[in-house]
């Protein structure tokens, strides 16, 4: 403890200064035992795993001030994603008496400093450079979200070139790692005993047991769902409803019509999410909200809808724009209600007022959408909890029903035949979900369609793995019973008013008349998301009857298809829901039935 103790008066006594209770002179319980367990060992290559909002900044630099305080390395090197973050890195490390030069280009390095803050493009551009740096002097190199050395193969070849003579390397990661199968730079990988090599952390701290410990705060989702209508490509037009099973490409296409700004899903969002602002302002004055958007035209036409429905102005941060990092710094001291940006605030961004968040981006990988929560988990007092509003997207769903499961990178993927793994995304995804500057990604080409008009419904509340509520309309009771729960709770007092609410609600809709049930009133555990693996069983199911059908009645495949949709109504078997299928399968075996 003697050794541990020694690094802590290096930092300020308000370091971290946004602790939650109790911890803003000392290290969180797991800072200290990864701190023990690193001075224990002495290892050259040390992985910590931290969920977001942990403090993997905090333990890094108290290591750090301790490995310079004993003359175990002489400078540090930062090595950060993005330009905010490196700053942000340099700016921490000042208020614990370490000096970074975050603007560092080339030549030697100003006798104030301890060493400088990079960005991962930067090693890659002149990855020399730092090698020459770290043979010189003894360096302590800190990998920050180290998943970021895969993101192409010379940004990890330039790693392991420029910090191979690295004295110690410490690597930091907060969310789940690739999925692909680019090893990363100095991780170390065991095989497990089904003989997948997986990555192996030197000390794991989850999300779930930050809960438990109060570290960061709980999330409470609310997700919308709606009807959508747009036009193919082939100019055909589809209705649907969000949530409903649909084949993958119309799930997309639904989406992206529920996102769009001219549509009715976005504006009742938006206003529910302001609403819930108001109730957790109520015991947080100061909490702000965060749009996570798609692009840039999404982004500033979101902005003006929150102008529209607040009457104040919303900050705007797009990821090629040389002030974002100073508009986000303005936002975060300031008392604004409102941030829309694109995805570049998606990681490492601190900013630990936001309390609420709008998912309004369809990317759908679990990276991203872990660093997305992640912005809205830092605590900062006994009971807070943050609220994020998604759509009703299974992957979303199944995202935010896991927030607690911990992962490994792993350097072999096994699948089996007609296996489908919302986890084992392709690198492209992977590559799509980690850009900073707003790309043409050939999306729009891809699944070219035209948004026709899309409407909101409140439909559930996931919380701890649980899901409560039934739909409800924008702006009627029993949605404002879940926007006004406050926002200062334990999260068992979060549970039992989510469950007494969804009781009263139950009751309330058993009083109203059949003509008044307009809407699918189920208790969300009972309206489960049906898998794309499901539908793909139900419209291979259909297929099989249909083709036995062929030989009983002589009508070739496309007529008895066309009258299923004639007899049953809806769209193409590829986009008809799973209650469709289910009806034409029914039907073709009454038909079927009838000829024998």
């Amino acid at each position: 403890m003697t050794t541990t103790a020694a690094s802590s008066h290096h930092l300020s006594p308000a370091f971290p200064g946004r602790a939650p209770w109790g911890t803003a002179n000392k290290l969180r319980a797991w800072q200290q035992g990864a701190m023990e367990k690193y001075i224990q060992e002495q290892p050259r290559d040390f992985l910590a795993v931290a969920t977001p909002g942990a403090g993997k900044t905090t333990f890094a630099l108290t290591l750090a001030s301790w490995l310079l305080h004993h003359h175990v390395v002489q400078q540090v090197t930062v090595v950060a994603p993005t330009e905010h973050l490196k700053k942000q890195w340099a700016e921490a490390a000042a208020r614990v008496g370490i000096k970074l030069d975050p603007e560092y280009s080339a030549g030697p390095l100003g006798r104030e400093y301890d060493g400088v803050a990079v960005t991962y493009a930067g090693v890659g551009v002149r990855p020399m450079l730092h090698r020459n740096r770290a043979e010189q002097r003894k360096t302590l190199v800190i990998l920050d979200e180290i998943h970021h050395a895969g993101d192409s193969k010379s940004w990890g070849e330039a790693c392991l070139e420029a910090f191979e003579p690295a004295t110690r390397r410490l690597a930091l990661t907060g969310t789940p790692f690739r999925s692909d199968t680019n090893p990363i730079p100095f991780v170390t990988y065991e095989e497990d005993n089904a003989g997948i090599r997986r990555s192996a952390a030197d000390y794991t701290y989850g999300y779930g047991s930050a809960l438990s410990d109060g570290v960061v705060r709980p999330v409470i989702f609310l997700s919308y769902s709606g009807q959508m209508r747009w036009r193919t490509k082939a100019g055909d037009e589809i209705a649907a409803r969000l949530g409903e099973p649909m084949t993958k490409d119309a799930v997309s296409q639904a989406w992206r019509t529920a996102l769009d700004p001219r549509g009715d899903w976005m504006p009742s969002v938006l206003r529910a999410a302001d609403q819930r602002l108001t109730e957790v302002r109520k015991a947080i004055p100061d909490a702000g909200a965060l749009v996570i958007a798609s692009d840039q035209d999404s982004a500033r036409a979101y902005a003006k809808l929150i102008r529209e429905i607040t009457g104040t102005k919303a900050t705007v941060v797009l990821s090629d724009d040389t002030g974002a990092s100073q508009r986000i710094d303005d936002f975060s001291a300031s008392e604004d209600r409102w941030m829309v940006a694109v995805r570049m605030v998606s990681e490492g961004v601190d900013v630990p007022r936001l309390a609420v968040g709008v998912y309004a981006t369809t990317i759908s990988t679990p990276l991203f959408f872990a660093q997305a929560v992640g912005r809205f988990v830092r605590s900062r007092r006994r009971g807070e909890t943050a609220s994020v509003f998604l759509p009703t997207v299974p992957d979303l769903l199944t995202f935010a029903n896991e927030m607690e499961k911990e992962r490994d990178h792993a350097l072999d993927k096994p699948k089996k035949e007609g296996e489908e793994d919302p986890y084992a995304e392709s690198e492209k995804e992977m590559e799509e979900a980690n850009k900073e500057q707003d790309e043409d990604t050939g999306e729009q080409e891809q699944f070219s369609f035209e948004a026709l008009e899309s409407e909101a419904v409140f439909d559930r509340v996931l919380f701890d793995g649980a899901e409560f509520g039934m739909q409800a309309h924008p702006g009627s009771e029993e949605e404002q019973d879940y926007l006004g729960i406050p926002g200062l709770l334990e999260p068992d007092q979060v549970q039992m008013l989510l469950q007494k609410r969804q009781a009263r609600q139950i009751a309330h809709s058993k009083k109203k008349p059949d003509t008044e049930a307009d809407l699918l009133e189920l208790p969300a555990e009972r309206r489960p998301v049906v898998s794309h693996k499901e539908m793909m069983e139900l419209r291979k199911r259909l297929n099989t009857l249909v083709s036995a059908y062929v030989h009983q009645s002589g009508k070739p495949h496309g007529v008895i298809h066309t009258e299923l949709r004639r007899v049953c109504g809806g769209p193409p078997s590829a986009e008809a829901t799973a209650g469709q299928l289910k009806q034409r399968i029914t039907k073709v075996q009454e038909w079927a039935t009838r000829m024998r």
